[in-house]
C-alpha cells in the first residue's frame, strides 16, 4: 500500500513539473510553434476527467505563478459550466478552499490572487440560490470577507476587492446563462447584501487612516446635503491612494511622526481641522517636489486635491475650508516640480514622462480643476514662470556658442508650461469665470502665440516634437473652451476669440505642420483633428472667415504630395498609416461646401488631383506589368481621400457633384481592384467603406425628385417587380384603390393594358409579402365582383354610358384562362399551403367559382380522383359541404356564409389528407 501511494506521488510529480513547463512555454515563449503546442496541451488538460483535482495539486504545489493562474481558470470554467454542473458539495468546498488558500498566502502574484477572487465571485453569483439544509450556503459574503478586513494591510487590500469584484460579477450578465436568472440574482443581491457591503465599506474608511478621518469629518459640513457621497467618493480616493505601496509607506511614516505630537483622537476634534489640513497640504508638497521617489503616487494625490477644488463652489459652511491657502501651493508644488524634473531626467537618462502622452493628459486633466482655484495666483506663477523659460530660450538660439543640452532643457521646461497653460485654461469649464479671469486666460495665450512664432521660425532648420505637441494640445483645449456655439457672447473674451481664432488654429502652423512633420504620425494626425474638429462650423460666421484666409485657400488649391508629403504614396511603408488622409479630406470637403453651392467649375477644380489618381491607377490596370506596391498605395490613398470628401458632403446639391464625377466613369477601376485584392483587407476594406459612405443617406442627402408616368424608370416586369419589396406594395396599394372605386375607367383602357393589370394580380396572389397577397386578393374580388354584376344585367338593356364595359367583357371571354388561373391558384393555396390570410383568400374565391362553374367543377373532380380510392368519398363530401347553402350571389350574407364553410372545408381536407400517401400536385392544379 505504501508502495503503490509513492508511485501516485512520483506520477503526480511528473504531471505537476509537465504542467509548470507548459504553462511556462504558454505565457513566456515568443515562439509561435511552442506556444500553440502549450496550448494544445493544456486545452485538453482542461477537458480531461482528473481537472479537478490536479487543480489542487497545482495549488498547493506548484512552485510558479502561471500554474497558479491555470488552476484558477480552470476551476472558472469548471464551475461555469452549463452542461454537467458540479455538485453543490463540491462547490462548498471549493469556495472554502479558495478563501483559505487567499488568506494563507496573501502576498500571491497579483494576476493569481484576481483569478481566484474571480472564481470566488463566480461560484457566489452561480451559486446565489442553492440551499442546503434550508440555508443559503453562497449568501455569507460578509462573514467571508471580515475576516479579511481584521487582519494585515494585505488581508485588507485582498477583502476589499472580494467586495468590489463580486458587486461587479453580480452586475455583469453572460451569455452562457439566462438573463432571467441574471436580474433575479442582481436583485436579490441588491436587496439583501448590497447596503451590508456599503456599510462595511464606510466602516472600514473610518478605521484606515488618519487621512480618511479628515476627509469624512471635514468635508462633510462644507456640502449643502449632509447626506451627499460627495465626501464617500473622497474618501474612496485616499483610500485607493494608501494602496500603493510608495503611498502607503510614506503615510506611515507621516502618521508617527503625528503621533509624537497628538493622539488619534485629538487629530479628529473639529478645532483640529486647519492643523489637519495643513499636514496633509505639506504632505502633498512634500510627494511632488520628491516625484522621483514615488512616481506613482502623484495621480492620487491630485485625485484627492481635485476633487477638494471641485467643491468649493458648492461650500456653504461658515467655517475657513482653507482650501484658498493650500491649494495654490500644491499646484505651484506640481508645476515647479515637472520644471525641475527636466534637467534632472536629461541629466541621469531617467524615463521622461512627456513620453507617456496617457499619463501626462490625466495628471492635467487633474491640475485643470486645481489650478482653476485661486486662479489669480496660479495665473501670476505661470506668466513668471513662462517668461522667465522663454527669455532664456531666445537668449540661448541667439546665442553662437549655446549648448545643446541648454537648449533642450528650456524647450522641456517650456513644453511643460504650455502643456498646463492649455490645461487650466481648459478647467474654466468646472468654474464660473469672470471678465478678470478670461483676461488672464488672453494674458497665457499671448504669450504661447509668440512662442508658437518663434519655434516656427526655426523649423527648417530644428523642430522639437514634444513641444509641437504641447502646443497642438494647447490650441485643442482653447478651441474647447472658446471657439463654438457654447461661447457666451456677453463674455469680453468673445471679441478676443473672433479676431484670434484663425490666427490660432488656421494659421500658417497648420500648415507649417503638414509640411515639416508629414512623417511624425502624432503631429500629423493632431494636426488633422485639430483642423477637422475647427471645419464643423460652430459658429459659422468664424469658419466663413476661415474659408477667406490665404492659408486655408492655399490648401484647397494645393492638397497633393508636392506640399503635405503625408500625401504620398511613395514613401508610405504601411498601408494603414494613410489613414490620417480621410480626416484631412473630411475637413477639407466641409471647407470647400461653405462657399460651394452649384459652382461645378469650382468642384471639378478641387478634384483635379484626385482625378490625375484615378487616371494614374487606370493606366497602369491598363498594362500587363505594373508595381503592384505603387498601385495599391495609390488607389488606398486614393479612396481614403474620396472617403473624407463624401462624408463631408451632406448636402444633395454637393453629394451629386461628387456622385456624378465618381459614376459610372470611375466604377470599373475600383471594381478591377477589388478583383486584383481581394485577398487583401488592407485594399478591399477602405474601398467597402467609401461604397458604404456613397449609399448612406447622410442628411437625407439622397434625396431622388418624384419621376412622371412617360419614365423607363417605371417599366418593370413582374420578377422585377417582385425583387423590390417597397415598390411592389406601392403598386398593389394603387390597383387595389383603382379597383375599388375606378373599375370603369380600368374597363376603358387597352386590351395590353388589361391583361398586365390581371398578370400583375395573378404574381401577387404567390407573393410571400402577406401585405401584397391580401392586396391582390382584394383586388381580384373588385374586378371579380364587377364582372359577375355586368354579367348578370346581360339580359337587361345597359345605357350607352355602359358601352365600353362591352371591351372589358370580351377580353375576359377572349382570355377565360387568365380568371381559371387565378381560381386554381386561390384553390391550391387554401387547400396545399399554409395559408396566412383565408378571409382574404375567400372573398374573391366565390366570384371565380360562381364565374366558371364548369372550370371549378373539373378541378373538383380532378382532385377528388386524385386521392386514395377509400378518401375520394370524403373528399368529394368536403367539396359538397363547400357550397351547401351557398345561392348564387355575392351579397355579404352570402359571402360569409361561403368564409365559415371554406374554414371548415380547408380543416376537413387536411384532415382527410394527412394519411394519404400520395395526392394532388400543386404544380398540376397551377397548369
Amino acid at each position: 500500500f505504501v508502495g503503490a501511494i509513492l508511485v501516485c506521488v512520483c506520477v503526480s510529480a511528473v504531471s505537476l513539473a509537465q504542467l509548470e513547463i507548459l504553462c511556462k512555454q504558454l505565457y513566456e515563449t515568443t515562439e509561435t510553434g511552442v506556444r500553440l503546442q502549450a496550448e494544445k496541451a493544456l486545452v485538453e488538460f482542461t477537458n480531461s476527467p482528473d481537472c479537478l483535482s490536479k487543480c489542487q495539486l497545482l495549488l498547493e504545489r506548484g512552485s510558479s505563478s502561471y500554474s497558479q493562474l491555470l488552476a484558477a481558470t480552470c476551476l472558472s470554467k469548471l464551475v461555469s459550466r452549463t452542461s454537467n454542473p458540479l455538485p453543490l458539495e463540491q462547490r462548498i468546498d471549493i469556495r472554502n478552499y479558495v478563501l483559505n488558500y487567499l488568506a494563507t498566502r496573501p502576498k500571491l502574484a497579483e494576476f493569481v490572487t484576481q483569478a481566484l477572487i474571480q472564481l470566488y465571485s463566480r461560484i457566489t453569483k452561480l451559486g446565489w440560490f442553492d440551499c442546503q439544509k434550508d440555508d443559503y450556503v453562497f449568501r455569507n459574503v460578509i462573514a467571508d470577507v471580515t475576516r479579511f478586513l481584521q487582519d494585515s494591510v494585505e488581508h485588507c487590500i485582498i477583502g476589499v476587492t472580494i467586495l468590489s469584484q463580486l458587486t461587479n460579477e453580480i452586475n455583469q450578465a453572460d451569455t452562457s446563462h439566462p438573463l432571467t436568472k441574471h436580474r433575479k440574482i442582481a436583485s436579490s443581491f441588491r436587496d439583501s447584501s448590497l447596503f451590508d457591503i456599503f456599510t462595511l465599506s464606510c466602516n472600514l474608511l473610518k478605521q484606515v487612516s488618519i487621512l480618511a478621518f479628515w476627509v469624512i469629518f471635514l468635508a462633510e459640513p462644507y456640502f449643502s446635503d449632509p447626506t451627499s457621497c460627495a465626501s464617500t467618493s473622497a474618501a474612496v480616493l485616499v483610500f485607493q491612494s494608501l494602496s500603493d505601496p510608495n503611498n502607503y509607506h510614506e503615510f506611515c511614516r507621516l502618521l508617527a511622526r503625528l503621533k509624537s505630537n497628538y493622539q488619534l483622537g485629538e487629530l479628529v476634534k473639529v478645532e483640529n481641522y486647519p492643523e489637519v489640513i495643513r499636514l496633509i497640504a505639506n504632505f502633498t508638497v512634500t510627494s511632488l517636489q520628491h516625484w522621483e521617489f514615488a512616481p506613482n503616487s502623484v495621480h492620487y494625490l491630485l485625485s484627492l486635491w481635485q476633487r477638494l477644488a471641485a467643491s468649493v463652489p458648492y461650500v456653504k459652511a461658515t467655517e475657513p475650508h482653507l482650501l484658498e491657502t493650500y491649494t495654490p501651493e500644491v499646484t505651484k508644488a506640481y508645476i515647479t516640480s515637472r520644471l525641475e524634473s527636466v534637467c534632472i531626467i536629461l541629466r541621469d537618462g531617467l524615463e521622461d514622462p512627456l513620453d507617456d502622452a496617457g499619463l501626462v493628459q490625466q495628471q492635467l486633466d487633474q491640475l485643470s480643476t486645481i489650478g482653476r482655484c485661486e486662479y489669480e495666483k496660479t495665473c501670476a506663477l505661470l506668466v513668471q514662470l513662462f517668461d522667465q523659460s522663454a527669455q532664456t530660450y531666445q537668449e540661448l538660439l541667439q546665442s553662437t556658442n549655446s549648448s545643446t543640452i541648454d537648449i533642450t532643457v528650456q524647450e522641456g521646461r517650456l513644453t511643460w508650461l504650455v502643456y498646463i497653460i492649455g490645461a487650466v485654461i481648459g478647467g474654466r469649464v468646472s468654474f464660473a469665470s469672470t471678465d478678470e479671469q478670461d483676461a488672464m486666460d488672453g494674458e497665457l495665450v499671448c504669450r504661447v502665440l509668440q512662442l508658437m512664432n518663434l519655434t516656427d521660425s526655426r523649423l527648417a532648420q530644428a523642430g522639437n516634437e514634444r513641444l509641437e505637441l504641447a502646443m497642438l494640445s494647447f490650441f485643442e483645449q482653447f478651441r474647447k473652451i472658446y471657439i463654438g456655439d457654447q461661447v457666451q457672447k456677453s463674455s469680453k473674451v468673445s471679441t478676443f476669440t473672433v479676431t484670434t481664432h484663425t490666427l490660432l488654429c488656421f494659421r500658417p502652423e497648420t500648415i507649417t505642420n503638414l509640411k515639416y512633420w508629414g512623417q511624425c504620425e502624432p503631429i500629423t494626425s493632431k494636426t488633422l483633428q485639430l483642423l477637422n474638429d475647427l471645419s464643423i462650423g460652430y459658429p459659422l460666421p468664424s469658419v466663413r472667415k476661415l474659408v477667406k484666409l490665404s492659408a486655408v485657400q492655399f490648401m484647397l488649391n494645393n492638397h497633393t504630395s508636392e506640399h503635405f508629403s503625408f500625401l504620398g504614396v511613395n514613401n508610405q511603408s504601411n498601408l494603414s498609416d494613410m489613414r490620417c488622409r480621410t480626416t484631412f479630406y473630411t475637413a477639407l470637403g466641409r471647407l470647400l461646401m461653405v462657399d460651394l453651392g452649384e459652382d461645378e467649375d469650382q468642384f471639378e477644380q478641387f478634384m483635379l488631383p484626385l482625378t490625375a489618381a484615378f487616371e494614374a491607377v487606370a493606366q497602369m490596370f491598363s498594362t500587363n506589368t505594373f508595381n503592384e506596391q505603387e498601385a495599391k498605395r495609390t488607389l488606398v490613398g486614393l479612396v481614403r481621400d474620396l472617403r473624407g470628401i463624401a462624408f463631408a458632403f451632406n448636402a444633395k446639391t454637393s453629394f451629386m457633384m461628387l456622385f456624378d464625377w465618381i459614376y459610372p466613369a470611375y466604377m470599373p477601376i475600383l471594381q478591377r481592384a477589388i478583383e486584383l485584392w481581394y485577398h487583401v483587407p488592407a485594399c478591399t476594406t477602405p474601398v467597402l467603406k467609401l461604397m458604404a459612405e456613397l449609399v448612406h443617406n447622410r442628411s437625407q442627402r439622397l434625396q431622388f425628385d418624384h419621376t412622371f408616368t412617360n419614365s423607363p424608370s417605371l417599366s418593370c416586369l413582374h420578377p422585377s417587380l417582385q425583387d423590390y419589396p417597397k415598390l411592389s406594395q406601392s403598386f398593389y396599394s394603387l390597383l387595389e384603390v383603382l379597383t375599388q372605386d375606378h373599375m370603369n375607367f380600368i374597363a376603358s383602357l387597352e386590351p395590353h393594358v388589361v391583361m398586365y393589370i390581371l398578370s400583375s394580380i395573378s404574381e401577387g396572389l404567390t407573393a410571400l409579402d402577406t401585405m401584397v397577397c391580401t392586396g391582390c386578393c382584394s383586388s381580384l374580388d373588385h374586378i371579380v365582383t364587377y364582372l359577375f354584376k355586368q354579367l348578370s344585367r346581360s339580359t337587361k338593356k345597359r345605357p350607352a354610358a355602359m358601352a365600353t364595359d362591352d371591351r372589358f367583357l370580351l377580353i375576359m371571354q377572349q382570355h377565360p384562362e387568365m380568371i381559371q388561373q387565378m381560381l386554381s391558384t386561390v384553390l391550391n393555396i387554401i387547400i396545399f399551403e399554409d395559408c396566412r390570410n383565408q378571409w382574404s383568400m375567400s372573398r374573391p374565391l366565390l366570384g371565380l367559382i360562381l364565374l366558371n362553374e364548369k372550370y371549378f367543377a373539373d378541378l373538383r373532380n380532378s382532385i377528388v380522383n386524385s386521392q386514395p380510392p377509400e378518401k375520394q368519398q370524403a373528399m368529394h363530401l368536403c367539396f359538397e359541404n363547400l357550397m351547401e347553402g351557398i345561392e348564387r350571389n355575392l351579397l355579404t350574407k352570402n359571402r360569409d356564409r361561403f368564409t365559415q364553410n371554406l374554414s371548415v372545408f380547408r380543416r376537413e381536407v387536411n384532415d382527410s389528407m394527412k394519411n394519404s400517401s400520395y395526392g394532388v400536385n400543386s404544380n398540376d392544379m397551377m397548369s
